[in-house]
């Protein structure tokens, strides 16, 4: 009331609760008040809003009413993130904590640990099975597989519990990787149509607690479920890490056997092309073992073929495909 303008709502909002809008409604009002407020009385040029800082938006966004805490070991930005909260988001102000303990918080709450296993192809569950996840460009494929684990009255009935299982643990690595785009799951094969729709209730209801944009198609001929989750930043993966420099993010390596016969045929291509007094391969100590020991017969034939003598040298900063 007694506003002008007006709010754009995005599609984001389709799933938000009444209660979820007026909270953004009531904090859009207070920012946009206080900006006009405080352009009448600074004068230009000056910064009347600058977006807000990682910490910040964490208490506009992430905190809710299941949160019971929010704990900071830094003083400055405690101070400022109370700030925040007495003005825009006066109900977190009590749930702030300024943690002043000897060990460092990251410890405390096993972060390192969980950044880790967020990090990390393989994702153990609980019941002995495991998820496999792959990123590629156009896609992210998770795989669940039994591993050790043998429960239950039958076979079906551990199949089944392990993707019960995995279905809650994929929907906490979506956010916790922030995986976006097409999503691929191939939970292990079930005969049991009950166990299929019970297994796509449990991942609709724990993906729930996701406030990124999803659709869940089920699952297709090939018993795999396709979903979508809307794009927001970079993955968890690309934000901490970057691609290999040894395999350029293959992910493999070539074996020293393969390159020994790379090297091989290399030699034969410039023995052709020029007329030099000796060859010297220069390689990884890997690979030069390789042709001390299992190829030093096929080495010693192409010597003898090229009528050119062939030395070995280690360069040991070298990777084992150079």
């Amino acid at each position: 009331e007694g506003l002008s303008g007006g709010f754009i709502i995005r599609t984001m909002a389709e799933t938000a609760s009444d209660r979820e809008m007026g909270a953004d409604i009531e904090y859009l009002t207070k920012l946009w008040r206080d900006l006009t407020a405080r352009a009448r009385e600074v004068p230009a040029p000056a910064l009347l809003y600058q977006d807000l800082s990682l910490a910040q938006r964490v208490l506009r966004d992430m905190t809710i009413e299941e949160t019971s805490r929010v704990v900071v070991d830094s003083r400055e930005t405690f101070t400022r993130m109370h700030e925040f909260a007495q003005q825009y988001t006066p109900a977190v102000v009590d749930r702030l904590e300024h943690y002043q303990g000897d060990r460092p918080l990251f410890d405390t709450g096993n972060v390192e640990e969980e950044i880790e296993k967020a990090l990390a192809r393989r994702v153990d569950l609980k019941s002995g099975g495991y998820l496999i996840i792959d990123q590629t460009e156009a896609l992210t494929t998770i795989d669940v597989n039994t591993g050790g684990f043998v429960g239950g009255r039958s076979f079906d009935d551990t199949i089944f519990k392990t993707n019960l299982e995995a279905a809650q643990v994929i929907a906490r690595q979506l956010r916790l990787r922030n995986l976006g785009g097409i999503i691929i799951i191939d939970f292990i094969d079930m005969e049991n149509a009950d166990h299929r729709a019970a297994v796509l209730a449990e991942l609709n209801r724990a993906l729930e607690r996701d406030r990124t944009r999803l659709t869940v198609n089920g699952f297709t001929q090939l018993g795999l479920v396709e979903m979508t989750r809307k794009r927001t930043r970079e993955s968890l993966a690309h934000v901490l890490c970057e691609s290999c420099p040894t395999c350029q993010g293959r992910g493999e390596l070539k074996t020293a056997q393969t390159i020994c016969y790379e090297i091989l045929r290399e030699i034969v291509r410039e023995s052709k092309q020029f007329n030099a007094r000796e060859f010297r391969i220069l390689a990884s100590q890997s690979v030069i073992d390789m042709f001390l020991d299992e190829e030093s017969q096929s080495l010693a034939q192409l010597g003898d073929f090229i009528g050119k003598p062939i030395s070995l040298q280690v360069e040991t900063l070298y990777t084992q495909e150079q």
